[in-house]
This record gives structure tokens, C-alpha cells and sequence, in this order.
């Protein structure tokens, strides 16, 4: 059995779904298909949250009807048949009902989540009026009824497994099922979702809890390049990586990915291919354990952060000084990317500004605190960086015009971090693209 996942905009037009279903009746094989919501949708959804939250149920309404409007169009384009659009219709009409309700009812997290798994509920419920259109043999899986988080947000794959192979053996002669991306439970049972790119975690984890011979992430892009095709010119996609490599630029703003998505894969040693639905005839990415060769691969970064400095001279040597810093952004779970040390001074950056001022009011008995925001990290990943001669010489030469504020190498062999004035980004990926490939 194969996974099989689409993004946004994969679904996000009639004609995208005409794709869809093409590509997963292409062979035999089983498989399962991962569906986010239709593009769009999400970003939607949080609007009517946010207006929600805010007390403006008039401008939530307003949301909510537009969105109705937009899905019935979508609709009347995906299905010609008129007793298949009845039927699309009427399974929307419950959805945007629900919406309509809660406008009129007190607003919390737990109702937020609901608001936000609105999306793929409709976009796989859609997408199986429109197999069943074409008489597609398939069934619909809940994911409500099998992902699964516990009071930490992390997900349960054994208690994934179990429920999703209970679910299999109902549909013995089934070849296609169709489930939701993003979406969960909770340890308490409430509708809750696996945070924003959801959908390439959900398809991980649901490879790994099903044995997948492969996870398939199907995308707008053509597997994931060497640097990012928005800045950088006559980038070129890369044909294999290492779980470590793929980790690493995910994590450092490949888009393609979602940085959560790897771990479960690498975890159970299952493939993940990155796909086009636009070019599916492309090669793309393939991601497994080893790496095929030596060297840089790709570049990425990573925007939105900023740089914590502390200077004690006092107390930086002093045993245990470094374990009280950590517990600071661990007690706001504020998780550090890059930290370089020297006799006086530790650095540090982080990605989120949501605890800025606790945390700084927390470090400043250790020392002077200075923060720096308005950064940006740019990784240089590939497979054992120093054993390929002249690799530093030809990054730093590159950075010569560049105002570098952190360098960091040596956690991993498979990256080198650097960290920028977010002003110097394009310049500064354009530069390294230019002396590295």
C-alpha cells in the first residue's frame, strides 16, 4: 500500500481534482489519499476565527457566506450531473450550517478547531462525490476516527495503527480510500489538527501506522530544489536526498515540506517522493535513509527570527549557567534553532516572538540581554560538507559583501548555518547559489 498526498492546490480547482483522480487510479496498487483542504480555505477559516474572536459575529457571517458561495461555483464545475451536485450541495449545506451556528454561540479554542477542520471535511467529502461520479471504486476514511494526539500534541502511532488497520479490514476489496489531512483528536476526544502544513505530517504518519511501501507528497513544484525558485533563477530540483538532508531544509524553509513530516518516515524507514501534480511525468525528489553522494545540496531559509544575545562574564563559566538558560525557553517553549558560545557571551536565535518579553525579563539576572529581531537563517545542507575539498572557501568568499551575524557547523554534518539581516536574504542566496553551484 502506497500514500498518496495532495496539497491545496492540487484540489484547489475542478480541474486539479480531474488530475487527482487520474493520478491515483494510475496502478493497482492500494493506496491511501491524503487531501488538504482546498486551497485558500484554510487561510478562510482562520479569518472567521479571528472575527470570532474579536466579538465581530457580522463579519464572521460574511466570511462564512462568501466561502459558501465560492464552494457552491467549485461545485456546479466539478459536477456536471445534476443529482451528483444535488448530493455536493446538500453535504456542504451541513458544513456551512455548522459554521452559521457557532456565530451565535460563545467563542474558545476548542470551537477554533473545529472552524478549522471544516476544510478537509468538505474537500474529501467533494472529492468522493466526484470518484463516485465516475464510478471509482473507493471509501471514505475518517481521520477523525484514527489520528490521534495525546496531551503533549504529539501523535500516537501505535494507537494510529491500530485503529487504521480495524478500519482497513471493513473494506477487504477496497483499493482507494480517501481520508483528511491536518485534522485529529485529542487526549480529551475534542477536534484538533497537527498545526499549519498539517497535511505532509498527517501523510507521514499515516505511511508509517500502514506500512507504506512509499509516501507520495504531491505538490505545484517538482520536487524540492537546490535553492528557493522565488529568489534565485534556473534553480534545479534535487533527485535524491537523505532523511537528515530533507530534515534539515525543511526545517530551515523548504516550503515543499512541512519540517514535522520527516521523522515518522525516517522512523520506519518508509520512502517519501515528492511529487508535481502539474508535471506529474517529472522525476522529483526521492527522500530514503542514505545519501547519494557528498557535498552541498540545497540551500534554505528560514525568515521571522530573531537573535538572543547574553553577555555575563561573570557567570557564563559558572557550572549549570548554560542548562538555566535553556530552562528559560523551556518553560516558554520557545525552541532554539542556531547557538554559537564564546568566554563572555552566549547567542542564540529563536523563531517565535510570542514569549519575547517574559523570556527576556527572565535571562536578565544572568547578564546583559540583547535581542535582535528582523532575521534570517540561511542553511547550506548536503552530506558531510567538510569531507568535500573547498566547500568553506567557496561559501565564505561568498559572503564577503554580506554582514554575517552567527555562524554554526559542527552539530551536524550536514549543515551550515548562517544568520543575516532578513534585508540581505535575496542577495545573500543569490550570492552563495552563484559561488556554490
Amino acid at each position: 500500500m502506497k500514500i498518496m498526498k495532495f496539497g491545496g492546490t492540487s484540489v484547489g480547482k475542478p480541474e486539479r481534482m480531474f488530475e487527482v483522480a487520474r493520478l491515483i487510479t494510475a496502478d493497482a496498487e492500494s493506496k491511501i489519499v491524503v487531501l488538504s483542504a482546498l486551497s485558500g480555505t484554510t487561510n478562510t477559516l482562520v479569518s472567521i476565527g479571528d472575527a470570532m474572536s474579536k466579538g465581530d459575529k457580522a463579519l464572521a457571517q460574511e466570511i462564512i457566506s462568501n466561502l459558501e458561495v465560492h464552494y457552491k461555483k467549485f461545485i456546479a464545475e466539478l459536477l456536471p450531473i445534476q443529482s451528483f451536485q444535488d448530493k455536493a450541495l446538500s453535504i456542504i449545506k451541513e458544513h456551512f450550517e455548522f459554521l452559521s451556528i457557532i456565530t451565535k454561540i460563545s467563542f474558545n479554542e476548542a470551537l477554533n478547531k473545529d472552524i478549522l477542520a471544516q476544510g478537509e471535511l468538505m474537500s474529501t467529502k467533494l472529492f468522493s462525490v466526484y470518484l463516485e461520479s465516475k464510478e471509482i471504486d473507493h471509501a471514505l476514511l475518517p481521520a477523525l476516527e484514527f489520528m490521534l494526539i495525546d496531551a503533549n500534541d504529539e501523535p500516537q502511532v501505535l494507537a494510529i495503527r491500530a485503529k487504521l488497520e480495524s478500519l482497513l479490514k471493513e473494506y477487504p476489496a477496497t483499493k482507494i480510500f480517501i481520508t483528511q489531512g491536518y485534522i485529529c483528536r485529542n487526549a480529551k476526544g475534542e477536534v484538533d489538527n497537527l498545526k499549519r502544513g498539517g497535511s505532509d505530517y498527517s501523510a507521514s504518519l499515516i505511511s508509517a501506522a500502514a506500512n507504506a511501501s512509499v509516501c507520495e507528497i504531491w505538490t505545484d513544484i517538482d520536487g524540492m530544489h537546490n535553492n528557493d525558485p522565488r529568489v534565485v533563477e534556473n534553480t534545479k530540483p534535487i533527485e535524491q536526498l537523505s532523511f537528515d538532508e530533507a530534515a534539515e531544509l525543511a526545517y530551515f524553509g523548504a516550503k515543499i515540506l512541512h519540517p514535522a513530516s520527516i521523522w515518522p518516515a525516517q522512523q520506519f524507514n518508509i520512502p517519501v517522493k515528492l511529487l508535481n501534480t502539474m508535471q506529474p511525468e517529472a522525476k522529483g525528489t526521492i527522500i530514503v535513509q542514505k545519501a547519494s553522494s557528498s557535498g552541498v545540496k540545497a540551500i534554505a531559509a528560514k525568515d521571522g527570527i530573531a537573535a538572543v544575545k547574553i553577555k555575563s562574564s561573570r557567570m557564563l563559566l559558572a557550572y549549570g549557567f548554560l542548562r538555566k538558560i535553556f530552562e528559560v525557553f523551556e518553560k516558554y517553549r520557545t525552541p532554539i534553532d542556531m547557538i554559537t558560545t564564546s568566554e563572555v557571551a552566549v547567542s542564540l536565535t529563536i523563531d517565535s516572538l510570542l514569549h519575547i518579553d517574559e523570556i527576556i525579563r527572565e535571562l536578565q539576572p544572568f547578564g546583559e540581554v540583547e535581542v535582535l529581531k528582523n532575521q534570517t537563517i540561511i542553511a547550506i545542507v548536503g552530506n558531510e560538507l567538510s569531507s568535500v575539498k573547498g566547500t568553506f572557501t567557496k561559501l565564505f568568499s561568498s559572503l564577503e559583501s554580506i554582514p554575517v551575524g552567527m555562524i554554526c557547523y559542527g552539530a551536524s554534518e550536514d549543515n551550515v548555518s548562517i544568520l543575516i539581516p532578513s534585508e540581505f536574504k535575496k542577495q545573500t542566496l543569490q550570492l552563495i547559489n552563484a559561488g556554490l553551484f
